[in-house]
């Protein structure tokens, strides 16, 4: 216990204070950590040949990831995890844009860094599989653990309204979730209300390209993917240049769902001297959420998830 003890008090004694620092660390393992759970499950069920995984354990796996990235970056960086986030949360006022190249960088070096150590722990596996010809399409391909595919009926206007969908709908869910004034989740449920918005776009909108809606979680192991050996091809499947469209796709729905949300409920929150004119149901809610200490969790958790707090 004594030899813990000092190793504790020895790690201590060199942690990083520097904000900025911690932030892009929190940023860097979130993300990591969302990538190795997310584009596991996904190896996992495709190298099996779909007898340790499907479909739905896949969107399980996402959903999960999104979970568990959150909580391991929350109460430092407010684990956005996600380009799409960061943007949409700057563009409406709510996090300086002197920051978001540097959480965009550590978001997709977290996302490479993830695909590189899921390569290394399924590579016998990934031999085993394609005889070690790595193949974006066709019976034995992988390139589907790494990233986004469409599907050979979809066009480029097709796919990119899909991503814009899906992440519209991402944050608008983010944002309804972390609204203080709008029906609070107890203090810890936010992590999982956002797993489970991620979980339920994966169960409806995932046939027509497998609903990238993050553009770290596709571009950086798309990349990474390029450089192991699967050729040009991941940056124009089916004779399409679609590389970009599960990048660019995402940012504009992730700035569409904030402003969507800010439009048709937030903007239209009574000020506190109207409060007295909310109904009974209305007192009720917001009575749940008034717990001693609420105002100070709520705002901890709001950056927690996207960092939507209220100002």
């Amino acid at each position: 216990m004594g030899a813990y003890s000092n190793f504790v008090n020895k790690i201590k004694a060199i942690g990083i204070r520097n904000q900025v620092v911690r932030e892009s660390l929190a940023e860097f393992i979130g993300t990591f950590i969302l990538i190795t759970f997310g584009d596991g499950s996904v190896a996992q069920s495709v190298l099996s040949r779909g007898e340790k995984g499907e479909y739905l354990s896949i969107n399980w796996g996402w959903g999960i990831a999104v979970v568990m990235g959150v909580h391991f970056a929350s109460g430092v960086s407010g684990a956005h995890l996600n380009p799409a986030v960061t943007l949409a949360k700057a563009s409406i006022g709510r996090f300086p844009w002197v920051k978001l190249p540097l959480y965009w960088a550590m978001q997709f070096i977290g996302a490479f860094a993830a695909a590189a150590c899921l390569y290394g722990i399924y590579y016998d596996a990934l031999n085993d599989f394609d005889g070690g010809e790595r193949q974006v399409y066709g019976p034995n391909a992988t390139a589907s653990i790494w990233a986004t595919y469409p599907e050979e009926y979809l066009t480029i206007e097709g796919g990119l309204g899909d991503q814009i969908f899906g992440t519209m709908l991402l944050l608008g869910c983010i944002m309804a979730i972390v609204d203080t004034r709008n029906n609070k989740p107890p203090h810890g449920m936010e992590p999982l209300l956002i797993g489970l918005a991620v979980f339920v776009i994966g169960l409806a909108f995932g046939h027509n390209c497998d609903y990238a809606i993050n553009p770290a979680r596709d571009l950086a192991p798309r990349t990474f993917s390029y450089w192991v050996g699967y050729g040009a091809e991941v940056w124009t499947p089916n004779g399409i240049n679609w590389w970009w469209v599960p990048v660019v796709g995402p940012l504009i729905g992730g700035v569409c769902g904030a402003l969507i949300y800010i439009v048709f409920v937030e903007a239209h929150h009574p000020d506190d001297k109207d409060s007295h004119s909310l109904d009974q149901n209305e007192f009720t809610l917001k009575d749940l959420t008034q717990e001693e200490g609420t105002d100070q969790a709520t705002c901890t958790v709001s950056k927690s998830n996207a960092g939507f707090e209220e100002e």
